[in-house]
């Protein structure tokens, strides 16, 4: 391991047991969040829209009226002047990408098929509202807009609610009410963190609670999130955004260090990391990073992020690169090797698998037409990315005949008594006697 590095590297068989545990925060800490995230959710179902103004005046420094909460068609129209032509056009691009390949999935999730009597579909009924949390801050996020909205549109959802926190004067960003025009998204709300979370399941006089949460958010978010799940359906746990990179000896370094970057840059408290078999690769990527951080746009944040949360290991082959990588789970992980493809069909907890040299995490964000709202903080075991699914329900449908009804009989009866539910039976019997 070498001192005062920008990001150190780490042997495999030397890793510190808390290598796993990404944005971990002392107990104290994170029963600190907890509970005011839990202060800030019992307000707004007091007091609903006053809680709002407040807490954005706290946390926002911006004051707000209630009336000003939702954003208006005036304000719609002044953000197509804030934006330029050619933005408009990669965020229609975008939507049609997102579109066609959600489309797709739905296309493929419905089935219908008979045997001895008995027809089945399985059929999908859209959820009737969602919320799409669209982080503020530190940048704008109008994509996470298009990956929270376009799914829901697509999947038939009928009220689709926006929350996204407002900047110095008062209004979401205009890129982020562009993508939500484009959208066909009419309700958006200048409201962040916690409170938005509260808001959307719990509902204000302003804003009408609704079925499902979605979308990426900070700590705060993600904990509110799981407060209200047991009231609200949510997505996942996606909190900062995360990357690993396995590669061997014939991958370029200076591209690992920029991906590493590429990630680092959205927060202090990004993930970026890389596993590696090669050791000369490794002091290669840390000699990037460390020549690249020093002239980097936004390199306070890249290196306050690299500097905690970014790692490199060494490792004795890529079986172990991808054993490591499993029990990492990460958001995306890229795999620059020979024989990628092979080495992909052995990654089974990653959000998203990037294989290749000419497959960055920035494709993934914006242009393949995947969904980049992914699981992170290991969820990736777990959970999948954000889609079409996610916003509906899946229904199966049964039709039987009277002779599908004789065939199953015998079942019936056996498994009834098995159970010891007679009525169960005497249900279907009756249909035969008449």
């Amino acid at each position: 391991m070498r001192n005062q590095a920008l990001v150190e590297v780490w042997k495999s068989s030397a890793l510190p047991p808390n290598w796993l545990k990404r944005q971990a925060t002392s107990e104290t800490v994170s029963e600190q969040i907890e509970s005011d995230v839990k202060a800030i959710i019992s307000l707004v179902r007091e007091k609903g829209d006053v809680a709002l103004v407040e807490l954005t005046a706290k946390f926002d420094k911006v004051s707000l009226d209630a009336g000003d909460l939702r954003v208006k068609p005036d304000e719609v129209e002044a953000a197509y002047r804030e934006v330029s032509e050619e933005q408009i056009s990669a965020l229609k691009l975008m939507k049609e990408k997102v579109s066609a390949f959600e489309s797709l999935k739905l296309k493929q999730a419905t089935l219908k098929t008979s045997k001895d009597g008995i027809t089945i579909q399985s059929v999908l009924r859209p959820i009737e509202s969602v919320g799409c949390y669209v982080p503020g801050g530190l940048a704008a996020y109008p994509s996470t807009l298009i990956m929270t909205a376009v799914p829901a549109k697509v999947a038939g959802v009928s009220r689709i609610v926006v929350c996204s926190p407002p900047n110095a004067k008062g209004a979401v960003n205009p890129l982020v009410l562009v993508a939500a025009d484009i959208c066909g998204v009419t309700e958006v709300y200048k409201v962040g963190g916690a409170q938005a979370i509260a808001a959307l399941a719990y509902g204000t006089g302003t804003i009408k609670p609704v079925k499902k949460i979605v979308g990426p958010g900070n700590r705060y978010v993600t904990v509110a999130k799981i407060l209200v799940s047991k009231d609200v359906a949510v997505d996942m746990p996606a909190g900062p955004s995360e990357v690993l990179v396995i590669a061997d000896d014939t991958a370029d370094p200076e591209l690992i260090a920029l991906d590493m970057i590429s990630q680092a840059e959205h927060g202090a408290d990004s993930v970026a990391g890389l596993i590696t078999p090669s050791e000369k690769l490794a002091e290669e990527v840390q000699r990037w990073l460390e020549k690249i951080v020093a002239a980097a746009e936004r390199r306070e944040i890249v290196a306050a992020a690299l500097e905690k949360y970014g790692f490199i290991i060494t490792c004795k082959d890529l079986a172990e690169a991808v054993e490591l990588a499993n029990a990492f789970a990460p958001e995306h992980i890229e795999i620059m090797t020979r024989g990628a493809e092979k080495i992909a069909e052995k990654i089974t907890t990653a959000g998203l698998i990037l294989v290749g040299a000419y497959s960055p995490v920035a494709l993934s964000d914006y242009a393949s037409g995947t969904n980049h709202v992914l699981p992170t903080g290991g969820f990736g075991s777990a959970f999948s990315g954000l889609s079409a699914l996610d916003f509906v329900r899946r229904v199966n449908i049964v039709e039987c005949s009277r002779e599908g009804l004789q065939r199953a009989q015998k079942l019936v009866a056996v498994m009834t008594a098995a159970e010891n539910l007679p009525n169960h039976y005497k249900a279907l019997e009756a249909r035969l006697r008449k």
